[in-house]
């Protein structure tokens, strides 16, 4: 798993990390994680996958008529 290293970090930041760490009863080291992932990824953003799904119901949905090809291949030759 990666790390990271912060240097030069202010006396009045790094008590100010220890603090909100107890006050939400962690470490400073998972306190620092948890304000890193909610800034990188916050719960409100918006997935592609999600926003594309939200516009195709608000378009009436596509039907697509799909039957699998049950044809089995062939293997490769190398030869």
């Amino acid at each position: 798993m990666p790390s990271v290293t912060v240097r030069k970090l202010s006396d009045e930041t790094h008590r100010a990390l220890k603090l909100r760490a107890a006050r939400h009863g962690r470490s400073t080291e998972a306190e620092i994680r948890h304000i890193l992932d909610t800034a990188v990824n916050p719960p409100e953003r918006i997935k592609l996958g999600s926003l594309l799904a939200e516009i195709g119901r608000s378009v009436g949905g596509v039907e697509l008529d799909i039957t699998r090809d049950k044809t089995v291949g062939e293997p490769v030759s190398f030869e």
